[in-house]
């Protein structure tokens, strides 16, 4: 017995350390991410980012691949059924990792069961904002005024789902407002119209409508965030209105389930020493983003499902259930 006990004791060792030695070395070739998006959004951006400093780190070459299509589902698809050896990294967001398991009938994937979290990349903050002609300066005084017309005000949003339309959506299940979602196709439009008077008001994310903000075609009531932002030191949170509403489009990093926990361990220690280096948090910042403390894989796997649940109550209460 004591024998076996030995000879089993041994296996394990063994085993760890050639695990431990397999981590030592990897990568050995390309390490590809995947982000679910076209070229040019900000999960593509902050991968790109990533990519000179993760090559200088790996010696290997680093590959952004995009697979946009399906609200993200597409390229999320991808890396779930990639080879779980670390060399397939997924990049995306709370949308894909969070929303869209309410959001659609038939996910093709589990966001908790078929990927392992590596590191938050950065989040997106919003900024609620309307048409200079509306007559409120605060977010109060915005509840107060929506709820005081004859008629349910539109919004605008880059979609259904989408943080733009969810924001809002949380806001009204907050105040019991009853407000019109009118969907366009990106934040550009839709800012557009808020600009132009169409819609009284959005959600927008920081980066494609700061010049706006800065330039005053558009009045800034409240930032999503509980944080205020550097980029609008004037902006009161939302959450001083209302507590508890402290929302961001976040970006993480994930591998699909299965790949070997010291490769895990090394890629989340890896890219959480390139997301904290001072040069990478200030790009990331110009870039209307801010950098976000990633934490343990163990604290990841718990943000996740806590989103999960939360933005399946602002979906249900949305009615928009089932609805992709």
């Amino acid at each position: 017995m004591m024998r076996a006990l030995s000879s089993l004791a041994l296996a394990v060792l063994a085993t760890a350390l050639c695990g431990a030695a397999f981590a030592q070395d990897f990568p050995k070739r390309a390490v590809t991410i995947v982000v679910p998006f076209a070229a040019g959004g900000g999960g593509d951006i902050l991968a790109r980012m990533a990519v000179p400093r993760l090559e200088a780190k790996w010696g290997v070459p680093v590959v952004v691949e995009n697979k946009p299509g399906a609200g993200g589902n597409i390229g999320a698809v991808a890396v779930a059924r990639a080879a779980p050896d670390g060399y397939t990294l997924l990049l995306a967001g709370s949308p894909q990792f969070a929303v869209n398991v309410t959001l659609f009938k038939a996910l093709p994937y589990d966001p908790v069961k078929d990927f392992i979290p590596l590191a938050m990349a950065a989040a997106t903050p919003f900024v609620l904002v309307v048409n200079p002609d509306v007559p409120v300066k605060t977010v109060g005084e915005f509840v107060a005024y929506a709820k005081a017309q004859p008629q349910p005000l539109s919004y605008a949003t880059a979609g259904f789902g989408v943080p733009h339309h969810l924001y809002m959506e949380l806001l009204k299940s907050m105040t019991g407002l009853n407000m019109t979602p009118v969907p366009y196709r990106g934040s550009a439009p839709a800012l557009s119209d808020v600009v132009a008077g169409h819609v009284p008001a959005m959600f927008v994310d920081l980066g494609p409508g700061l010049g706006q903000m800065q330039a005053g075609a558009v009045r800034v009531l409240g930032s999503s965030m509980a944080k205020k932002l550097d980029a609008l030191p004037d902006a009161p949170p939302v959450n001083d209105t209302l507590p508890g509403f402290d929302v961001a489009s976040w970006q993480m990093y994930a591998v699909p389930a299965g790949t070997p926990r010291d490769i895990v361990a090394k890629l989340n220690a890896d890219l959480r020493s390139v997301l904290e280096l001072p040069e990478m948090k200030e790009q990331v910042s110009k870039s209307g983003m801010l950098p976000l403390e990633s934490g343990s894989i163990e604290h990841l796997q718990a943000f996740m499902k806590a989103e999960i649940e939360r933005w399946s109550d602002v979906v249900r209460k949305a009615g928009i259930e089932g609805s992709q």
